[in-house]
């Protein structure tokens, strides 16, 4: 063999090993994201009619849609749930913070070698450097150490700076550009992102796609305040819910541009349902949402999956999902092993993504107590599809009464299969009730 025939076979070796090495399986990037008080309804995928969510609808056309994901009614308790992997009846402390002790899935991905960021509301407490603990490498959040504006002229905290913005910036495009960002300069490893969007909880505002948008509007605000007509008549709801639909298109187009994604999991949902009285359409009729209300209104969200290179087009799972869920099938995703010591409380729904045939839990637990009190808004509970029983001794059938507005079942009229429901939802609250919390409560004589 002449010396150019020995070249020439040597470069066809290293090219095929370079090739080799560029093909190799590489972790999935996974992008989480969350909106702010926005109910299933307002979705075009699940039959809403009010708003144009085309993104969205996309998404669930072309990946998963869940038709029963539940998260608690109120902001805290949901975050905490989803990020720790555990009822809240184990480690909630109070509103608005997190203990430092919890082990989050930012810590988890951080620990397997993921690049990590975290962008929207915190909401959790802790100081500049609690997101660093809690496991991400950058951040850019809103309350995390004050409240001042989030959507006009907001303050924000930046990678361990406060930053105001006072020049007609809007807070949701600040936060969605460092997502962006951080995409941007970690395409050539595996990324997590959390991305609990500050959209669309009140105050309703003009976005800058509204015909009113006003760029000075709270520019001097040293915090968020109460605005008449805009803290609570929901005029500008509809423009709040399609902008966040275009943030999660822009997410999604930058992974285009980058070529990552068929190698990326993107999952949308929000953190409880629409805020109390505004009122959309869903399947031709009104739906009035009902934050901090722990039924329908109040805990069913959206949840839908895409992930082109895994997931089957067109997929509607009707099981039963809870936020503690995440955290296990994240792991799962990505091919992390959770830490023995953790117990997790919640159910791994990977293989759902996967299109396989599973077998999920056909209930779900539920304990939240906004205030950490008995006596304040909260409640515990636990449901199957179709019945759910509440601690306290309340027991409706959902199928007939799905907004529980009528008296519930007296427990001594129930059916014989009824009752034997009723036994297994009280050994599920039995089994996973914090020991001793309603020890103080004040009861009526």
């Amino acid at each position: 063999m002449n010396k150019s025939r020995v070249w020439s076979f040597l470069l066809l070796i290293a090219l095929i090993v370079l090739v080799s090495c560029d093909s190799e399986e590489r972790s999935p990037n996974i992008i989480l994201i969350m909106t702010d008080d926005q109910g299933f309804e307002t979705i075009g995928a699940y039959g809403g009619e009010s708003y144009q969510t085309p993104v969205l609808d996309n998404m669930a056309a072309t990946g998963i849609r869940f038709n029963q994901a539940h998260a608690t009614p109120v902001c805290t308790p949901t975050r905490l749930a989803i990020m720790s992997g555990k009822y809240n009846s184990r480690n909630y402390t109070e509103f608005g913070k997190m203990d430092p002790d919890v082990y989050t899935f930012g810590n988890l991905f951080q620990d397997a070698g993921y690049a990590t960021f975290i962008g929207g509301k915190w909401q959790l407490g802790g100081g500049l450097n609690a997101p660093y603990e809690f496991g991400f490498d950058e951040y850019a959040l809103w309350q995390l150490t004050r409240r001042p504006n989030r959507y006009p002229n907001p303050g924000l905290e930046i990678n361990g700076e406060e930053v105001d913005f006072k020049n007609g910036e809007y807070g949701p495009d600040i936060i969605n550009d460092h997502v962006l960002d951080f995409i941007d300069r970690h395409e050539e490893e595996p990324f997590f992102v959390y991305y609990p969007m500050n959209l669309t909880h009140w105050p309703f505002e003009p976005t800058p796609d509204s015909p009113d948008w006003d760029p000075t509007l709270r520019r001097d605000h040293e915090e968020e305040k109460v605005i008449p007509g805009l803290h609570t008549e929901p005029k500008y709801f509809g423009d709040m819910v399609q902008y966040a639909d275009k943030l999660v298109g822009k997410v999604i187009s930058k992974l285009e541009e980058l070529e990552l994604r068929e190698n990326t999991l993107i999952i949308f949902t929000s953190d409880n349902g629409t805020a109390r009285g505004v009122s959309s359409i869903i399947n031709g009729e009104e739906f009035i949402g009902a934050k901090l209300s722990s039924n329908e209104a109040g805990t069913h969200v959206a949840l839908i999956a895409n992930w082109p290179s895994v997931i089957p087009e067109g997929l509607v799972n009707n099981d039963l999902i809870g936020f503690t869920y995440f955290f296990p099938t994240l792991a799962a995703v990505a091919g992390i092993e959770i830490p023995e010591d953790l117990e997790l409380d919640g159910v791994n729904f990977a293989p759902v993504l996967y299109g396989e045939d599973v077998k999920l839990p056909d209930w779900l637990y539920m304990w939240w107590y906004r205030n950490n009190d008995p006596e304040g808004p909260g409640d515990e509970f636990a449901r199957t599809h179709r019945y759910k029983y509440y601690r306290d001794g309340r027991f409706y059938d959902l199928s007939k009464d799905p907004l529980e507005e009528n008296i519930p079942i007296s427990l001594d009229q129930l059916s014989g299969n009824q009752k034997k429901v009723l036994l297994k939802l009280q050994k599920i609250i039995d089994e996973n009730t914090r020991p001793e919390f309603y020890d103080n409560q004040i009861k009526s004589e």
